[in-house]
C-alpha cells in the first residue's frame, strides 16, 4: 500500500521529526474536514511521540467539526494573532497540510513563509509551489488525510495511532470523498478505511456529525437557496446557486452553514455540474462539483484563477456577485465539449 510513496523522503521526514521539539501544523483558510482532520490527526500522533505539537489555522473551523478530538485546542490566527505568531516563531518544524500555495492561507501565509524553521508540505492538490524543504504532493490521493495515513504507516507509526488520531484522519477522508462516493477509485482506500476502523473509529458517528447534522438556520438556508436561488441551465446541464451577504445575514449565517450545498443540485437527474457563488466580505467564493468527469477544475482555473480536483474545485472572484455569475453564464458554453455524449435531460 505504501509503494507509491517516496521512501527516501519518508526517511528525511522521520529525521526532521526526531530532531524537532516544537512542531506546528497548519492548513488553508476556511478549513474543511480534510484540513482539520489531517492537522489534528498528526497532532495526536506527534504528542504521543512526546513532541510539543500545536495546530495553527488561518481562521475559524466550521462547527460541524467540533466533535473531533482536539478541536478546542485549535489556535485561530484571526482570533489570537500574537499567540499564533509566537508559536510559529518558536517552532522547529512546520507541517503544511492540505494546501499547495502560501496564498491559500490568507494573512497567515506570510507568517509561515517567513518562519526560519524547516517546513514540510503534505497535500493532494495539483501544482504545488516550492516553499518547503520536503514536499509530499500526491494529487491522485482521495484526500490529504489518506496521504497522512500512508506516511504514518510508511514511518512505522501505525502502532502510535490512537482512536483520537484515527477519528480525525477518517473524518478528512469521509468529507473529501463524500463518504466514499467520489475521488476514491483506488481500491487501496478501503484498506485504509479498514485499518482506521481497527483503531476503533465510529464511522456512523463521523458521517452523522460531519455530513448529516446541521443547525436549524443552516437547514433553512439550504432550503431557501435551492428553492429560490438555484438556476438550471438545461442546455449546459448546469446548476448555479448564488447567495449574497444580505441573504446570509437573514439566516444567521456562520462559517460552515453552506457546507455541502454545492453538492445538492447534483442529485437532480441531468445535472452534470453545480456551481455555488457566495458573497463573502472581500470576494465571491466559488465552489464547484461535478459528475461524469466534467472538469470543473478547468472552469474554476480559467474563469476565477482557482482550481482543485477534476470534479471538486473552487476559486475566488474580486468584484460583484452579479459579475461573477455573469462571467460563468457567458463562458460556460465553451465547456460543453466536456459533457458526456449521452446525458439525460434535466427533470
Amino acid at each position: 500500500m505504501n509503494k507509491m510513496l517516496n521512501h527516501p523522503e519518508i526517511d528525511r521526514f522521520a529525521d526532521l521529526i526526531d530532531s524537532s521539539s516544537r512542531i506546528i501544523l497548519t492548513c488553508h483558510v476556511r478549513p474543511d474536514g480534510d484540513a482539520i482532520g489531517s492537522t489534528l490527526g498528526l497532532m495526536h500522533i506527534l504528542r504521543a511521540l512526546g513532541k510539543d505539537a500545536y495546530v495553527v489555522i488561518p481562521d475559524q473551523a466550521p462547527r460541524s467539526l467540533a466533535f473531533l478530538p482536539g478541536f478546542n485546542s485549535l489556535c485561530v490566527f484571526t482570533r489570537h494573532e500574537d499567540y499564533c505568531r509566537r508559536l510559529i516563531d518558536s517552532s522547529d518544524l512546520i507541517l503544511c497540510c492540505d494546501f499547495n500555495k502560501l496564498s491559500r492561507q490568507d494573512r497567515l501565509g506570510s507568517v509561515v513563509g517567513e518562519a526560519k524553521c524547516r517546513k514540510v508540505l503534505i497535500d493532494h492538490h495539483l501544482d504545488p509551489d516550492h516553499f518547503c524543504d520536503i514536499t509530499f504532493s500526491y494529487p491522485d490521493m482521495s484526500s490529504t488525510c489518506e496521504l497522512v495515513f500512508r506516511i504514518i504507516a510508511a514511518m512505522g507509526l501505525y502502532s502510535e495511532m490512537s482512536v483520537q488520531a484515527a477519528t480525525c484522519i477518517l473524518t478528512g477522508i469521509i468529507t473529501d470523498t463524500r463518504n466514499f462516493s467520489v475521488n476514491c477509485k483506488n481500491p487501496d482506500i478501503y484498506e485504509v478505511l479498514m485499518r482506521l476502523l481497527e483503531k476503533g473509529c465510529d464511522k456512523t458517528k463521523i458521517v452523522k456529525e460531519a455530513l448529516e447534522t446541521h443547525s436549524l438556520s443552516s437547514v433553512k438556508l439550504h432550503a431557501y437557496a435551492i428553492s429560490n436561488k438555484m438556476e438550471l441551465l438545461e442546455r449546459h446541464h448546469l446548476a448555479v446557486v448564488t447567495l449574497d451577504k444580505d441573504e446570509l445575514k437573514r439566516f444567521d449565517y456562520e462559517r460552515g452553514d453552506t457546507e455541502g450545498l454545492v453538492n445538492e443540485p447534483l442529485s437532480i437527474r441531468g445535472v452534470v455540474a453545480s456551481f455555488f457563488l457566495r458573497e463573502d466580505e472581500d470576494c465571491i467564493k466559488v465552489s464547484a462539483r461535478s459528475i461524469d468527469n466534467y472538469p470543473v477544475s478547468k472552469v474554476c482555473e480559467d474563469l476565477y484563477g482557482g482550481g482543485g480536483h477534476l470534479q471538486a474545485a473552487g476559486g475566488e472572484y474580486v468584484g460583484s456577485l452579479d459579475d461573477c455569475r455573469r462571467i460563468l453564464l457567458e463562458e460556460i458554453h465553451n465547456y460543453d465539449k466536456y459533457l458526456p455524449p449521452h446525458v439525460d435531460k434535466i427533470s
